[in-house]
């Protein structure tokens, strides 16, 4: 009796002095996505990593294993708009890294805006696109202004729809001449980032190399005859920075980057709380001539990434202290497979979208008449000519079932929605596949291919795509001083993320989220 009162007293008091410490919001919360970060990768390479990287997250912070995402064909732009909002694309607009002009007939970046220059770039970007606030959008407000926001990422979608509207500014690395870009919506631009540009940026240097960091791995064992890592980049190569990019030199950049953040008292040096948002690279490296999902590449990008999360965690300790100081991780919660072909393994089949659309063309033709009744296609999804079909007096309605019956014959294809579908059904798998579209952006069909299938489009440099429904196993991390450390089985949502980390900053979610805080740090 007299241990379970122990016991009782003990959470109690354990329970109040966590809520007395979490009453007070943190110099800086440093918000880490890593872009198709793997659980279970972190358990296969786990031999290869420190003690201060990610077994400092596993050991000293708190760890939920599995984070879903809620919603279909997660990408970059998808999941961390996601997380930043608190909500889904249904709701933020963010469901692709690109979005169809239908009058221009062109596919362009999902934040591209015609209406802002870039420095350092000469690409015109804005976090405009966004449909609803961000955490440092709330953050801004709630401080009017004082606190500082800063996003730091591989591309421009990441940094941008990771800072949102009123950030300070976000960077990302230009792909043309491989310094720290912005666009001219942000207004703030550190003096010492003009001075990296100048000295550090990979664009100061004629060339790069990357060799593994040790002799062999072992993640996959069953794998032999693995090719040593031994790559050299030029700048001649017109893909010289888009390479860069998925190796580990990105992510040293990035590190290096941030740390002025924090080391020129920019940030965490005030009352008010700042937030540094970085985006890091986990995926594979697709563009070697002997890629293979089961290479040393990904097992060395995560060996050479440990490191560069222990260098950042020493620079925020050094600056403004881990006790002043909430880090949180993640995963964007997908991963690209791009298996290695042969004769022997191949494809299931290959989808060609160009020919889908022409062809689909061809049967609208036939049925009301010649025109253009297709706008396009993008990100598995095809476009109608809605002014057109207006124009026409056609019946949109009659029209959108015709083509759905006309494409669900095409091989290779699982299924079709269609815009109505997904904007009226709200049960079952329609809501899941409902919450991963928007009505301003999305198209008018959805094609969803059968998996181990490969999307081929012709006349275009875009990444060869395999359809796949595998999920991963996505990780989320807490640490800081004050957060209770300890391991969460059950599965979370991403879009608790963002109220729990307004939760811990003590400001209001960001307008579109409809979660509430993690439970753990909820104290009654």
């Amino acid at each position: 009796m007299n241990k379970i009162l122990f016991s009782l007293i003990t959470l109690l008091t354990s329970n109040a002095l966590m809520a007395q410490q979490m009453a007070e919001a943190p110099h800086l919360v440093v918000s880490i996505a890593i872009d198709q970060l793997r659980g279970d990768y972190l358990q296969y390479f786990n031999a290869t990593f420190g003690e201060k990287g990610f077994k400092r997250l596993m050991n000293e912070g708190l760890c939920y294993k599995q984070v879903e995402f809620g919603f279909p064909n997660i990408n970059e732009s998808s999941a961390l708009a996601t997380i930043y909002t608190g909500t889904y694309p249904f709701y933020h607009g963010i469901g692709s890294e690109t979005r169809y002009e239908v009058d221009q007939q062109r596919e362009v970046s999902i934040v591209a805006d015609k209406n802002y220059m870039g420095n350092y770039t000469s690409d015109k970007f804005s976090p405009l696109v966004l449909l609803c606030s961000t955490l440092g959008d709330e953050l801004k407000i709630a401080t009017d202004g004082q606190s500082n926001v800063f996003a730091v990422a591989p591309n421009a979608d990441e940094a941008i729809l990771s800072a949102g509207r009123y950030a300070n500014a976000a960077f990302w690395l230009d792909n043309y001449n491989g310094k720290w870009a912005t666009t001219t919506y942000y207004k703030d631009i550190p003096w010492f980032v003009d001075r990296f540009n100048n000295y550090e940026a990979i664009g100061n240097f004629s060339d790069k190399s990357w060799s593994q960091m040790y002799s062999s791995y072992r993640g996959f064992p069953y794998y032999k005859n693995v090719n040593a890592i031994n790559y050299k980049f030029s700048k001649s190569d017109l893909e010289y920075f888009v390479k860069i990019k998925q190796t580990p030199i990105i992510n040293e950049q990035i590190t290096s980057l941030a740390s002025r953040f924090i080391e020129s008292g920019t940030l965490g040096a005030h009352t008010l709380p700042d937030l540094l948002m970085l985006t890091y690279y986990a995926g594979d490296y697709k563009m070697g001539k002997a890629h293979s999902d089961y290479g040393y590449e990904v097992q060395d990008i995560y060996a050479r990434l440990d490191r560069e999360l222990e260098h950042l965690f020493e620079a925020i300790d050094r600056k403004v202290g881990l006790k002043n100081t909430i880090i949180v991780v993640t995963s964007t919660g997908y991963y690209e497979y791009s298996p290695q072909t042969s004769d022997t393994y191949k494809p299931f089949g290959e989808f060609y979208f160009n020919r889908c659309t022409a062809l689909l063309n061809m049967f609208l033709m036939a049925t009301y008449g010649q025109a253009n009744w297709v706008a396009g296609s993008a990100n598995n999804q095809i476009y109608l000519n809605r002014k057109l079909i207006e124009e026409k007096q056609v019946n949109y309605s009659e029209m959108l079932a015709k083509a759905a019956d006309f494409v669900a014959q095409f091989s290779g294809v699982q299924d079709v929605t269609t815009l109505g579908d997904w904007m009226v059904d709200h049960s079952g798998n329609s809501a899941f596949f409902r919450r991963g579209m928007n009505k301003k952006y999305s198209g008018d069909l959805f094609i969803e291919l059968q998996p181990g299938w490969k999307v081929v489009k012709e006349n275009t440099n875009s990444r060869t795509i395999y359809e796949k429904n595998t999920a991963i196993v996505a990780p989320l991390f807490f640490l800081g001083e004050n957060i209770k450390k300890g391991q969460v089985t059950r599965k979370v949502k991403a879009t608790e993320i963002a109220p729990t980390m307004s939760y811990i900053l003590r400001i209001r979610p960001p307008n579109g989220t409809q979660e509430t805080p993690l439970q753990e740090f909820i104290i009654p």
